[in-house]
C-alpha cells in the first residue's frame, strides 16, 4: 500500500489566512466568522468538527480555485450538501464547500434519453419537480428527499425506500465531472470528453484493479446494499471499468463533483400500498423472503413505538393500522390497478401477517409514509425520553439474513442495556435505528466504541455491510476492518492515493479514520448557573438538553416547502444560520461553552436568533420536536434580565398595557396615528419600521356591541356554557369579531360568559422574553379562568396565538394543578363546533376558501378541525403553507420589515395574486389579517365572520 500523507487534523492559522484571502481574491464567497464555523461544526451525526472556513462557489470556475488554492497550502476540503449525513460524512477541520446555496441549477433535462444533466447542490424535491412536467422523476427517494442534494445522494450512494423498484443512486447516475485533488477535470461516463488525453489517475487505478482482480471478485458486489467502502466490483473487466459507479459512494474522498448526468424513470400510473402486521419486528423481518418475489417497488419495516410517538404528538395523524407491533409498509406500481391490488392479496396470504389492510387512498398512503420518512426524527427520543443517537444507524445483511440478523442485534442491545427502535428498508435488509448511547463523557464513549465494534462483528458474519446507504464516514470508517481483508483495505489506500496523494479530500473518511469516538460533540450539561424561566418538562437537562433535540434531520432546510410553517427565515434568506438547524447548533455551542464563557449572550447567539419569527412552526414540523420560539423566548430572558432592553421590547413587549390607554380614547389615538409626518419619530422611539402601517383601535361602538351581544347570550336558556378569552388583540383592533363569535355560540345554543377582569396570555411579553412579566399575567389569567373550568367550563379562544399560549405556554411558565386544568381547558372555535352534534353549519356550498392558517394555529393547536368544519360545511378549501410574515412583534421590528415581506412571498401573496373575485380569504390570525392587508390590500375574515355570515367575497 502506498501511505498517504497525512494532513494535521486542523490546518494551520497561517495555510488557512492564506486560502479565505486566496478565495476572496477569486471572488469566491466564503465566511470564516465564529458564527460560521459554530453553524457548519455538525451534520445530522453525533460528531463535532469545527472548519477553518466555508466557501460557497457559485460555479464550476470557483470550485477550480477552492482546490487549487487548499492544495497550494495543504488545508483540506470536504464537499457539503444540505448537511443531513448521519454519519459525520460532511464536517471536516479545512474548506467546507457548501454546494447547496447557489449550485441548485438543472442545467438540462432530456425526455428522449430519460436524464437530466444538474448541478451537485440541487435538491432532489426540486429535481423532481423540475422532471415532472415531463413524466418523469428521478428513482432514489431518500427520507431526506425535501431537502438532499443529489451531491449528496452521489456521496453517500443514497437509495430510500423504493430501491426495491428503482436501485441505488449508483444505479442511476450516468455520467460525472468531478475535480480532482491535483485539479485535474475527470468527465465521465455519458460526461465523458474523448478528445482530452489520457488522464494518469484513471490509468494508475486499471492498473491496480488488473493486479487485484482476485480480491474484488471474491470481498465486493455481494448483495445490493453493500455500501460500505469503494465500489470496486464496477471497475472489474467484465464490467466495463465504470469508474463513475466508483465514484458514488466515494464520500467525497476521490474528488469534488461539479455536475452529474442522472438517469429518470417514468411513474407507472397506479400505485397500491398495503400494510401487514407482525407480533414483533423480527416476525415482520421473517416473512421479507416470501415477499421479495413478487416484485414490490418497496418493503419498509415500521416498529409500533414509532406510531405510538406520532400519536402523542399529533392526535389522529396515524391512519388505521392492521393488528400487530410491528409492520410491514408493501407497495407495487403498475398500469393496471385490479392486478396490483391482486399481488398484493397475494403478498398479504404468503407473509403469514397477523393482520393486512389495502391502504385505500392516496392521502393514507401519504400519512403513512410520511410517518416513515419522519422515522430518523421521531426516535431521537425513546420511550423513557432518554435521546437516542445515530452511530450505528444503517447496517446491512442480506434481506434472507435479516430475522436471525434482527434477533441477535437486539440481544446484544439488551445486553448493553441499551434502547433502539429498528426500522427501514426490509426488502433490502437494510435496518435503521437510534440508539441511547450515553455519549457525554469517556466511559460513555469507551462503552459506544465497544458496542460498535460487537455490532461491526455481527454484521460480517453475515456477509453483511456496515453501511446500507449513507455511507461509513466518521462512525464506521474504523469498522471496515470487520468486512473486508487486509488486501482489500490496502486496496482501498491505494485507490485513494491515485487520486488524492495528499490526504486533502475528506480526510479520515473509508481510509486511516480515527476511532469512531473521536470528535462526539455530545457534553455533559453544565451545573445549572441561572434559573430558567421554562419548565422544559420533556427535556431533563433543562435548556441543555432542550437545544441538543436537534439531530439535524434538516427538515427545515427544505427549498421548497408546501404544508410545513417551518422555517420561514431561512426560506427568505436561505442562510443556514436563519434555520432552525443552525440557530440550534449555534445555541448547543453556547451551553457547551464552545462560544466562550459569555455562553447565551455570545453574539454568534444574538446573530442566529435575529431572524428567529417565534412562529413555533419547528415545534409540530421538526420531527425531534425542536422549539426555537421557546428557547429564544429563554435567551432573550437570560440576556435583558435586570438590564436595559431594546425599545421595541418596551413597546410591543408590553403592547397590552399601551393599548388599555388607547381603547379610552380611540378617536384621538387614531387621529395621532394617522399623522405620516410624526411616524419616523413615533417608529424610531417604539424600535418599529415607519413603512409599517398602524393598526386603527376599534370604535367603543364596537366593543360595546359584542359585550351586549354576550348579555342578550347570557339570557337564553343553555345547557352548554363557554367561558370567553377575548385577547387584547381583538378588544383593540377587531372587536367586530368578538361580536361575530358570539353570534355563532349563540346560534350553537352556548352560554358565553367572561372573566369579571380582562385577561392576558401574556404572549408580547413571552416573544420578548420578559419571562417574568409574563408569568404574572398568566397567574392573574389563572386565577380569572380556573373558578370557570372547575365547575366543567370549556375556555374558548379568539385570536389563535393566544389561545395557542394558553395551551403550550401556559404550563411551561406556570406549574400548578389551575394553570393545567386550565390549558387542557382550551378550545378553538373549530374544534368546539366539530364535536358538537346540534351546531348547525351554514351552507357554505360553491365557497371558495383561500385560508392562511395562523402559525401557532398550525404548531400548537392544529388546523385540522378549521378544514374539517369547512368541508362539512360545503366550502372548497386552500390552505396556504409557510408564515405570513408578520409574525406578531417581529415583522414590525426595525431591521425585519424586508424579511417580513420575503417570507409573505414565499408561499401567502402567490396564493392571493392567484385568487378569485369571489373566493373568501381567511385568516384567524390578528397578524395574519394585518400582513395580508398592508401588502395585499385585501379584507381577510375571521372563522367567526365567515359562519355568521358577516362577510361576503370581495376584494
Amino acid at each position: 500500500m502506498t501511505p498517504l500523507t497525512v494532513t494535521p487534523a486542523r490546518p494551520g492559522a497561517d495555510a488557512v489566512a492564506a486560502v479565505v484571502a486566496a478565495l476572496r481574491g477569486s471572488g469566491v464567497e466564503t465566511a470564516d466568522s465564529a458564527l460560521t464555523r459554530s453553524l457548519y461544526s455538525s451534520d445530522a451525526s453525533v460528531y463535532r468538527v469545527e472548519p477553518a472556513a466555508v466557501a460557497f462557489p457559485r460555479g464550476v470556475g470557483e470550485i477550480e480555485a477552492a482546490v487549487a488554492a487548499c492544495a497550494a497550502h495543504g488545508v483540506p476540503i470536504t464537499s457539503r450538501g444540505a448537511g443531513t449525513s448521519i454519519a459525520g460524512n460532511a464536517i471536516g477541520a479545512g474548506l467546507v464547500l457548501d454546494h447547496s446555496r447557489h449550485l441548485r441549477e438543472v442545467l438540462a433535462i432530456d425526455p428522449a434519453t430519460r436524464s437530466a444533466r444538474v448541478r451537485p447542490g440541487l435538491a432532489h424535491a426540486s429535481l423532481q419537480e423540475a422532471a415532472a412536467p415531463h413524466g418523469l422523476r428521478f428513482g432514489p427517494d431518500p427520507s431526506s428527499h425535501s431537502r438532499c442534494t443529489i451531491g449528496g445522494m452521489i456521496g453517500n450512494n443514497a437509495c430510500g425506500s423504493r430501491a426495491l423498484g428503482y436501485g441505488r443512486t449508483s444505479d442511476n447516475v450516468r455520467g460525472l465531472h468531478v475535480i480532482t485533488a491535483a485539479g485535474e477535470h475527470l468527465r465521465l461516463g455519458t460526461l465523458a470528453d474523448h478528445s482530452a488525453p489520457t488522464s494518469p489517475v484513471l490509468e494508475a487505478l486499471r492498473d491496480t484493479v488488473s493486479g487485484s482482480l482476485a480480491t474484488i471478485r471474491t470481498e465486493f458486489g455481494r448483495f445490493g446494499r453493500q455500501v460500505s467502502g469503494y465500489a470496486l466490483d464496477p471497475l472489474l473487466p467484465e464490467h466495463g471499468f465504470e469508474v463513475t459507479r466508483l465514484l458514488v459512494g466515494a464520500e467525497g474522498t476521490l474528488g469534488v463533483v461539479v455536475e452529474a448526468d442522472v438517469a429518470l424513470v417514468a411513474d407507472p400510473p397506479h400505485r397500491v400500498m398495503g400494510v401487514l402486521g407482525f407480533e414483533s419486528m423480527v416476525a415482520a423481518a421473517a416473512a421479507v423472503p416470501a415477499i421479495l418475489p413478487f416484485r414490490p417497488i418497496a418493503c419498509e419495516g415500521l416498529d409500533s413505538r414509532i406510531t405510538d410517538v406520532v400519536r402523542a404528538l399529533r392526535p389522529g395523524a396515524v391512519p388505521e393500522m392492521p393488528r400487530g407491533a410491528g409492520w410491514l409498509f408493501v407497495e407495487f406500481a403498475g398500469h393496471d390497478r385490479a392486478e396490483l391490488e391482486a399481488q398484493m392479496a397475494a403478498v398479504a396470504a404468503a407473509s403469514g401477517a397477523l393482520g393486512q389492510r389495502l391502504v385505500p387512498t392516496a392521502a393514507e398512503a401519504a400519512a403513512l409514509w410520511k410517518i416513515r420518512e419522519d422515522g430518523s426524527g421521531l426516535v431521537a427520543r425513546t420511550p423513557s425520553g432518554r435521546p437516542a443517537h445515530a452511530g450505528w444507524e444503517d447496517a446491512a445483511v442480506p434481506p434472507a439474513q435479516l430475522a436471525d440478523y434482527l434477533a441477535r442485534f437486539e440481544e446484544l442491545l439488551t445486553g448493553y442495556g441499551l434502547t433502539g427502535v429498528p426500522y427501514g428498508h426490509f426488502g433490502d435488509g437494510c435496518v435503521h435505528v437510534r440508539i441511547d448511547f450515553d455519549l457525554d463523557d469517556a466511559r460513555g464513549r469507551g462503552r459506544y466504541e465497544e458496542f460498535l465494534d460487537e455490532a461491526a462483528r455481527l454484521v460480517g458474519g453475515y456477509g453483511g455491510s456496515m453501511s446500507g446507504e449513507h455511507g461509513d464516514g466518521r462512525a464506521r470508517s474504523a469498522l471496515l476492518r470487520h468486512m473486508y481483508s487486509g488486501p482489500a483495505l490496502a486496496l482501498f489506500g491505494r485507490i485513494k492515493h491515485h487520486f488524492d496523494p495528499d490526504n486533502l479530500m475528506n480526510p479520515g473518511i473509508i481510509v486511516d479514520p480515527q476511532p469512531a469516538s473521536a470528535d462526539i460533540r455530545y457534553t455533559t450539561a453544565p451545573a445549572r448557573t441561572v434559573d430558567l424561566a421554562f419548565g422544559y418538562p420533556h427535556d431533563a437537562d433543562g435548556l441543555f438538553g432542550a437545544v441538543h433535540r436537534c439531530t439535524g434531520v434538516g427538515r427545515c432546510v427544505a427549498p421548497n416547502p408546501s404544508a410545513t410553517v417551518i422555517c420561514p427565515s431561512f426560506q427568505a434568506t436561505r442562510d443556514e444560520k436563519d434555520s432552525t438547524r443552525g440557530r440550534a447548533r449555534v445555541l448547543q455551542d453556547a451551553v457547551s461553552g464552545h462560544l466562550g464563557p459569555a455562553r447565551l449572550a455570545a453574539p454568534e447567539v444574538a446573530e442566529a436568533l435575529e431572524l428567529c419569527l417565534s412562529c413555533k412552526g419547528c415545534r409540530s414540523d421538526c420531527p425531534t420536536g425542536v422549539d426555537m420560539a421557546t428557547y429564544k423566548a429563554e435567551v432573550l430572558h437570560q440576556r435583558y434580565r435586570g438590564r436595559v432592553r431594546p425599545r421595541s421590547h418596551y413597546s410591543l413587549g408590553r403592547l397590552p398595557l399601551w393599548l388599555r390607554f388607547a381603547r379610552r380614547t380611540p378617536r384621538i389615538t387614531n387621529r395621532l396615528s394617522g399623522i405620516r409626518a410624526f411616524r419616523p419619530l413615533v417608529a424610531w422611539m417604539a424600535g418599529i419600521d415607519a413603512r409599517r402601517d398602524i393598526p386603527r383601535i376599534g370604535a367603543t361602538a364596537d366593543r360595546r356591541a359584542w359585550r351586549a351581544a354576550r348579555q342578550v347570550t347570557m339570557s337564553c336558556v343553555a345547557t352548554k356554557e363557554v367561558v370567553l378569552f377575548v385577547d387584547t388583540f381583538t378588544e383593540s383592533f377587531t372587536p367586530e369579531v368578538a361580536t361575530a363569535l358570539i353570534e355563532v355560540l349563540h346560534a350553537a345554543g352556548f352560554r358565553v360568559h367572561l372573566p369579571e377582569r380582562s385577561v392576558c396570555c401574556g404572549l408580547t411579553w413571552i416573544s420578548t422574553g420578559q419571562l417574568d412579566g409574563a408569568r404574572r399575567r398568566l397567574e392573574q389569567t389563572v386565577a380569572a379562568l380556573h373558578p370557570f373550568v372547575e365547575r366543567g367550563v370549556t375556555v374558548l379562544g379568539i385570536e389563535p396565538s393566544c389561545t395557542a399560549a394558553l395551551r403550550a405556554d401556559l404550563v411551561e411558565l406556570v406549574d400548578s394543578d389551575e394553570a393545567r386544568a386550565v390549558s387542557a381547558a382550551v378550545r378553538t372555535l373549530a374544534e368546539l363546533l366539530i364535536d358538537d352534534p346540534d351546531y348547525r353549519m351554514p351552507d357554505l356550498t360553491g365557497v371558495r376558501v383561500l385560508a392562511q392558517p395562523h402559525c401557532h394555529h398550525h404548531a400548537v393547536l392544529g388546523w385540522s378541525a378549521d378544514r374539517a368544519l369547512l368541508e362539512r360545511a360545503g366550502a372548497e378549501v386552500t390552505a396556504v403553507g409557510g408564515c405570513c410574515g408578520l409574525a406578531g412583534n417581529f415583522g414590525a421590528e426595525r431591521g425585519h420589515y424586508d424579511v417580513s415581506v420575503a417570507v409573505a412571498e414565499t408561499q401567502l401573496l402567490p396564493a392571493l395574486r392567484a385568487v378569485g373575485e369571489d373566493t373568501v380569504v381567511l385568516a384567524d390570525g390578528f397578524s395574519c389579517r394585518t400582513q395580508i392587508e398592508h401588502l395585499a390590500r385585501y379584507r381577510a375574515a375571521h372563522l367567526a365572520e365567515l359562519l355568521a355570515g358577516s362577510l361576503r367575497p370581495d376584494r
